[in-house]
């Protein structure tokens, strides 16, 4: 890992994503975390909820683990008896968060650059937010940290609110990610209420889904 002068470790796209999943399942899926290395990697390739989608290896998660453990990010767990090693991570320790910064942060590390409204709909099953100004408190605190692990960006050509993205991969990744975005251009309203639409339609289906795999693993562990 990189260091920046003000001291913080740069992360890469893939350790970022780790981290990030590892902090989305503790919230969505808590009687199945700490993770293991195979469902790591599902919520790593995950099509929804994320930006952008990525297709890792089981072994390329492994050597992720394995830095991230080096820096004191995630911690390994074998428990007596357990067959495998599970995953767990460490940031709220490591920055001093409490749960509304995390939730923040992780659907920033997620899904990139976000106005604070964006945040608020996105962390709905990580922290409810009881308005956009609470998103904008938090936020704040990431901003205001040292090193800070969010920044706000300047007002983009045509638009009303200030995206937010993390810092976590260091101000250049930050300023391509902000790069591409603006390459990609606006979405018209029309087709933005209805990918907003889709967008609840799959995270109601995708808690569905992980309802039912935890529903499963309860059953299943009544066999071993």
């Amino acid at each position: 890992m990189e260091v920046t002068p003000e001291g913080a470790e740069v992360l890469d796209p893939f350790e970022i994503r780790v981290l990030a999943v590892l902090a989305e399942k503790e919230a969505l899926t808590p009687d199945n975390y700490p993770l293991s290395l195979n469902a790591l990697v599902n919520g790593c390739n995950q099509l929804s909820s994320r930006d952008p989608v990525m297709s890792l290896s089981e072994d390329t998660v492994a050597e992720v683990l394995q830095r991230l453990m080096q820096h004191k990010y995630v911690n390994g767990i074998t428990q007596a008896g357990a067959r495998v090693t599970k995953y767990e991570h460490r940031m709220r320790i490591k920055w001093s968060l409490e749960q509304d910064k995390l939730a923040v942060l992780s659907v920033l590390m997620l899904r990139g650059l976000q106005t604070a409204g964006e945040i608020r709909t996105r962390t709905g099953r990580l922290h409810e937010f009881k308005s956009v100004g609470d998103v904008e408190l938090a936020l704040q605190f990431l901003i205001d940290k040292y090193p800070p692990l969010v920044s706000r960006l300047p007002l983009a050509p045509g638009t009303k609110e200030p995206r937010y993205g993390q810092l976590l991969g260091g101000e250049e990744a930050l300023a391509r990610e902000e790069t591409a975005a603006s390459l990609g251009g606006s979405v018209s309203g029309g087709q933005g209420t209805r990918i907003g639409a889709l967008e609840q339609e799959v995270q109601q289906l995708r808690s569905q889904v992980e309802e039912l795999t935890a529903q499963f693993a309860e059953f299943r562990k009544q066999f071993e």
